[in-house]
């Protein structure tokens, strides 16, 4: 009888002992995500970028000791993403029609990718509707905005809050997780943009996307 005492509380204490085991490896799987800071300015003196012939970032000077100017699609070499959180502070101009900077992402080549982005010049517009127009989503080239804007009004784009000045820095925080991507603004709570994912990519390139004239980046930092 004592025996089997003892043998069923050995067999309870090797349970709990079972239980901490799996507690321990799911808080070192919870710890254990993967985050890189981009020094965005080290990395073009680097050649990290993949970049077109007829493009030249140019490190900025002042107020963004790690920020870089560019134009149109860089890439940064080595690294994919798949889902996570993309940090980017970014500064566009207050020119009508002529400012479109954000993230691309789960891209396979420079005509195909994902992308949220920013139109600075309808952040404060007087017009209340445009303002709806101020961060997009988008999947090219099948789910350009004209498409979207025609056979989803207002779901893949929409106004941005808080409302930073056109022309100022501000934070964008980029969640993508499963189908669903996220976008909040200046370390807000609420979601200026949730989407439901168009087309089933899973991985790809990331990259600083401008159209127009040129955009601002600085403290890119990919969790994932």
């Amino acid at each position: 009888m004592n025996f089997k005492m003892k043998e069923i509380r050995h067999l309870h204490m090797s349970y709990q002992q079972f239980l901490l085991l799996l507690l321990c490896i799911n808080c070192i799987q919870l710890h254990a995500q993967e985050t890189t800071k981009c020094n965005l300015v080290q990395l073009l003196k680097e050649n990290k970028f993949l970049i077109a012939p007829n493009r030249q970032p140019q490190a900025l000077t002042g107020e963004q000791d790690n920020g870089i100017t560019t134009h149109g699609i860089i890439w940064l070499k080595d690294l994919s993403f798949s889902e996570g959180t993309i940090d980017v502070d970014l500064r566009g101009k207050d020119i009508f029609l002529k400012s479109f900077l954000g993230i691309a992402f789960h891209a396979a080549d420079t005509s195909n990718y994902e992308v949220v982005y920013f139109r600075p010049f309808n952040f404060n517009y007087p017009d209340t509707a445009r303002r709806r127009w101020s961060v997009q989503y988008m999947v090219l080239p099948e789910y350009d905005y004209t498409v979207l804007r025609a056979q989803h009004p207002l779901v893949y784009e929409n106004s941005v809050n808080p409302v930073p000045k056109a022309a100022d820095w501000f934070h964008a925080t980029i969640v993508v997780k499963a189908d669903k991507v996220t976008v909040y603004v200046n370390h807000s709570k609420d979601a200026s943009l949730t989407v439901t994912k168009l087309k089933n990519i899973n991985t790809g390139m990331i990259g600083l996307w401008d159209s127009g004239i040129t955009g601002d980046f600085a403290n890119l930092v990919i969790s994932k």
